[in-house]
């Protein structure tokens, strides 16, 4: 995968915005794993912890893409 703008139905959208929609559904999908387990309740700030983790998934995903471009 290439780091230049992405041809999505006509428009042009930079690849950030696409990887941070992606972490974004990571991110939801994880929440709802957390409070299904009850591990939300040990979290002092469960919006805090959300937005944390959020950061975590998408910086993740973009050193790893970032990485694995020759």
């Amino acid at each position: 995968m290439r780091l230049a703008e992405v041809d999505l139905f006509g428009v042009y959208v930079a690849p950030m915005a696409l990887m941070m929609i992606a972490a974004w559904i990571v991110t939801i999908v994880l929440r709802v794993a957390a409070g299904r387990f009850g591990l939300l309740r040990f979290v002092w700030h469960p919006a805090l912890f959300t937005l944390s983790v959020y950061i975590v998934v998408l910086s993740s995903w973009t050193l790893i893409l970032a990485r694995s471009l020759p």
